[in-house]
């Protein structure tokens, strides 16, 4: 018998509500199929974002108590700034509630009828906002990545040869190329450090703005 020790103490723990295999077939057809209609309650264990659903460490909880609501000025924002610049060394941040918003805000500006727009694979709220705006999304992820049982070690890859016939047929209709890190929608694969230089350097290439959807990169 084999003993699987985590290396790590839990500092709450929150009671989460057992369900039978037939309960659960119960709820999914209830709601035809459609993850977003789930109560949370009912889910025994959430595969269908990253944001989950467990229990906050000691240095989240204590990163509440630091949190400063100023309007202006907040030491919390300088220090969400320094933690980006250390990964992205970008003039201006803003900073949203949530990666939905950022999308919207995103699209606004690239979005459009007529437009289309690249990514290994597009997240289903990403697509959704895309699509709101007139524009068409399109998923260019290697064909390992469509294969579950395939042992590829960075099935989120996109492909490089799709994307550069892509750019080369839908020229200027191309705001901008996109790759989200890691490939939530493609189950949370990952992508190589080569294959992300390579899209960014076919991004430059065709002279695209190149925009990381950065879902668990860190």
């Amino acid at each position: 018998m084999k003993t699987i020790i985590e290396p790590f103490r839990i500092k709450s723990v929150e009671p989460i509500r057992m369900t039978t295999r037939e309960e659960r077939k119960k709820l999914i057809r209830d709601a035809h199929y459609n993850l977003f209609a789930l109560h949370s309650d009912d889910v025994l264990i959430d595969l269908l974002t990253d944001s989950g659903t467990g229990a906050m460490s000691a240095a989240q909880w204590s990163a509440v108590m630091r949190g400063d609501e100023s309007y202006a000025g907040s030491p919390s924002f300088y220090r969400f700034e320094a933690a980006v610049k250390n990964l992205m060394p970008f003039n201006h941040i803003i900073p949203t509630h949530q990666g939905r918003a950022a999308e919207a805000i995103l699209f606004s500006m690239f979005g459009g009828t007529g437009r289309n727009i690249p990514n290994n694979t597009h997240f289903d709220t990403t697509r959704g906002n895309i699509e709101a705006s007139g524009a068409e999304g399109h998923d260019l992820v290697i064909k390992e990545g469509h294969d579950p049982a395939n042992m590829h070690p960075f099935k989120g890859n996109m492909d490089l040869e799709k994307l550069e016939a892509y750019l080369t047929k839908h020229g200027d209709s191309v705001p901008c190329v996109m790759l989200t890190i890691t490939n939530n929608a493609g189950g949370g694969q990952p992508v190589s450090l080569e294959n992300i230089q390579g899209t960014a350097a076919l991004a430059r290439k065709f002279d695209k703005p190149f925009f990381i959807d950065g879902c668990r990169f860190a």
